[in-house]
C-alpha cells in the first residue's frame, strides 16, 4: 500500500470519532513493534521523525526503513511524518525524502529554543503549506508553547524545546486566535498547548485541571470544530515501566505522565493525533535494563532487542485499542498525493 497523508487519516479518523497515535521511530526495531502492533490491531499508524531522528539515521535509511515496512504490511496505511520541522529547508527536504505530512512548529524560532511571535509563526507556517500543499503533503501547525504549567518551563528534547520562563497566554492556545491561525495558515491539522510538554517529568503530581488544560482544548474544538486537534507530549510514563527501569538498575524519580483517560476524553473533542515517544524509549530500555542485569554474560544485541522489540509492540497495542484506532485500517482506501494535490487546488480541503 502506497503511504498515507496526514489529512486523509485524520479525515478518516473525524468520521469515525477515533484518534491516530503518532510513534516516533529511529530505527527499524521501533518500526518492526509499531507495525507488529498496527497488523495485529488492524490500525492505521504515523510513524514521525525528528530532527534527530533524521540526523542519527540519515534520510535514507529512515524513509527506506518504512518502505520496507509498508512492504511487509501492505494492508496498514501508513503516514511518514516530520516532527516538529524548525524551517523551511527541514520541511521541504523532508517531503523530497518520501515524508507525506511535515509539522512547521512555528511556535519556536528555527534554532528550537525561543518562543517566536504570532506573526512568525502565521507566515512562516503559511509559506510551507503553500508549497506543500501543491505536491499534495499535509501540514500540522503549533499555536502555544509546549510547556508545564507547574513549573512554566518547558522539556526539552531531540533539540526542541523553549528556554526561559514561559507565562500562561504562551502555555495555553487561545481559541480565538486558534481559528485566525487555521483560516491564515491553511494547516491540514493543530498542535495546541494544554499544559504537556516533551520528555519523561511532564508532572511532579497526577495531573488535575490546573496542570493539564483540558478544558482548553474543549474551548479550540467548539470555535474550530472541523480542525484535526494534535495532542504534543503525551506519553503517558506507565509506572510498571518506571518500576521495570528502576528495579533492575534505573534512578528515574517519581514522575507523572498524561494519563490516558485524559487523552480519551480529548479524541471526543476533536483530538485526532496523539505524539508518543517517551513511554516507546521507556519500553524498550526497561527491557534492555532487565536483560542485561539477569545475564551479565550476555553480548549477543538480539537477546535484548527481541524483548525491547515485544515490549514495545505490547504499549502500542494497548494504545491502538484505547485511542479507537483499532479495526480502522481495513476500511481506508489510500488517495494518491497526486489527487490530495488536486483537491488542495480545488479548494475541496479547508478546514476554516
Amino acid at each position: 500500500m502506497a503511504l498515507i497523508t496526514l489529512r486523509q487519516l485524520l479525515d478518516c479518523a473525524a468520521e469515525s470519532g477515533f484518534a491516530v497515535p503518532a510513534f516516533n521511530i529511529n530505527n527499524m526495531e521501533q518500526g518492526l513493534a509499531i507495525l507488529k502492533a498496527a497488523k495485529d490491531t488492524d490500525s492505521p499508524v504515523i510513524l514521525q521523525a525528528s530532527r534527530g531522528a533524521r540526523s542519527y539515521a540519515g534520510d535514507i535509511m529512515l524513509s527506506h526503513i518504512v518502505i520496507a515496512l509498508s512492504e511487509m504490511h501492505p494492508t496498514i496505511p501508513i503516514c511518514l511524518h516530520q516532527d516538529h520541522g524548525n524551517d523551511e529547508k527541514t520541511c521541504f527536504s523532508a517531503i523530497r525524502h518520501g515524508f507525506t505530512s511535515v509539522m512547521m512548529d512555528g511556535s519556536l524560532q528555527s534554532d528550537m529554543k525561543t518562543p517566536s511571535n504570532y506573526d512568525y509563526n502565521v507566515n512562516i507556517t503559511a509559506k510551507v503549506t503553500s508549497v506543500a500543499h501543491l505536491v499534495g503533503a499535509s501540514v500540522e501547525g503549533e499555536l502555544g508553547v509546549l510547556g508545564s504549567l507547574e513549573t512554566g518551563e518547558a522539556g526539552k528534547e531531540d533539540g526542541s524545546g523553549a528556554e526561559g520562563k514561559l507565562n500562561q497566554e504562551q502555555l495555553l492556545t487561545d481559541p480565538m486566535q486558534a481559528w485566525d491561525f487555521v483560516s491564515k495558515t491553511h494547516v491540514d491539522a493543530l498542535a495546541i498547548a494544554c499544559g504537556t510538554s516533551h520528555g519523561a517529568y511532564k508532572f511532579s503530581r497526577k495531573p488535575d485541571g490546573e496542570i493539564l488544560a483540558m478544558k482548553v482544548i474543549e474551548e479550540i474544538h467548539e470555535k474550530i470544530p472541523n480542525t484535526h486537534l494534535v495532542m504534543h507530549g503525551s506519553s503517558s510514563v506507565p509506572q510498571y515501566l518506571q518500576d521495570l527501569i528502576n528495579d533492575n538498575g534505573g534512578e528515574m524519580p517519581q514522575t507523572y505522565g498524561v494519563p490516558v483517560e485524559e487523552i480519551e476524553r480529548g479524541i471526543s473533542y476533536g483530538v485526532r493525533k496523539v505524539n508518543i515517544d517517551t513511554d516507546c524509549r521507556m519500553a524498550i530500555t526497561g527491557q534492555f535494563r532487565k536483560i542485561a542485569k539477569e545475564n551479565k554474560k550476555e553480548f549477543d544485541p538480539r537477546k535484548f532487542l527481541i524483548p525491547a522489540i515485544n515490549e514495545m509492540t505490547n504499549l502500542c497495542k494497548d494504545r491502538f485499542e484505547r485511542f479507537g484506532t483499532a479495526g480502522k485500517a481495513s476500511a481506508i482506501k489510500v488517495i494518491s498525493m497526486d489527487d490530495m494535490a488536486t483537491r488542495y487546488l480545488s479548494g475541496d480541503l479547508k478546514l476554516v
